[in-house]
């Protein structure tokens, strides 16, 4: 095809994933801390299935992108002495995925706190969750991920020549590579206890973001002030930040241990 004669489609395609890559790395922390519910033969069936179906809804919405960006137009007004709001399509499913992140998010962090004892107790795997539950709680992530990433590709590709063939290709790569590493981060986060904490944390970060954006885009006004968007760059920044912090003090405790 001519469009991958240019350097541009090229830059383009390698940013993109790059980027994809970043923002899939949220989804592989829940569809990890998720499936490490099931028995060990089942989690990364779990984790490759949720990749793949995370792959099929970013396609599927590129493929609807007229569609996607037309649910910009408000569909309720609410307008109230403080408080102004137009709520839109895209604005009520990061409200709603927002509002599942923080809910699962501390429920987990709820469960690890106060069930630690009765965890390390019991050497039989926990028979509450079935791989179609999991499933199902990856399914409905996926959605807000995908929601997000195909809006962040349509903002970086708007313009260029042969954008929706670079956005798919992007996306197939980035699962591609995501699903190369997803067991051995799965592994890493679930086996310290201290990352999985920190993970859920920024779960609960990402779920705050996804609701600001949300009354970003429904141009939200509260007493008189705008409610803005948070930088994606803040965000990743805190997460990149913190972990670098953790991975000192492992290392700390490594040598502690050596001692």
């Amino acid at each position: 095809m001519e469009i991958f004669l240019q350097a541009d489609t090229w830059i383009a395609l390698l940013t993109l994933t790059f980027l994809e890559v970043v923002l899939g790395i949220d989804n592989i922390i829940f569809i990890s801390i998720t499936s490490n519910k099931l028995p060990k033969n089942q989690q990364k069936k779990a984790t490759q299935i949720g990749l793949l179906l995370a792959m099929v809804f970013r396609i599927l919405l590129l493929l609807g992108v007229s569609y996607l960006i037309g649910m910009k137009d408000p569909l309720w007004h609410i307008d109230l002495s403080w408080l102004k709001v137009g709520l839109t399509g895209q604005s009520l499913i990061l409200f709603a995925g927002g509002i599942f992140l923080l809910y699962k998010s501390t429920s987990e962090i709820h469960h690890k706190v106060e069930g630690r004892g009765e965890e390390n107790s019991s050497s039989t795997p926990k028979k509450s969750s079935t791989l179609l539950k999991v499933v199902t709680q990856i399914v409905l992530i996926d959605i807000v991920f995908s929601f997000d990433s195909v809006l962040t590709a349509v903002g970086m590709t708007n313009g260029i020549d042969g954008a929706l063939t670079i956005m798919i290709i992007a996306v197939i790569v980035s699962i591609l590579i995501m699903l190369v590493f997803a067991t051995p981060v799965s592994s890493f986060v679930n086996n310290h206890p201290t990352i999985q904490m920190l993970a859920l944390s920024f779960l609960i970060l990402i779920g705050f973001m996804l609701i600001t954006e949300g009354a970003h885009l429904s141009h939200t006004v509260v007493f008189g002030q705008s409610v803005g968007a948070i930088p994606k760059g803040y965000l990743y920044f805190a997460i990149a930040f913190s972990l670098g912090v953790e991975m000192l003090n492992m290392k700390i405790r490594g040598n502690s241990k050596k001692h």
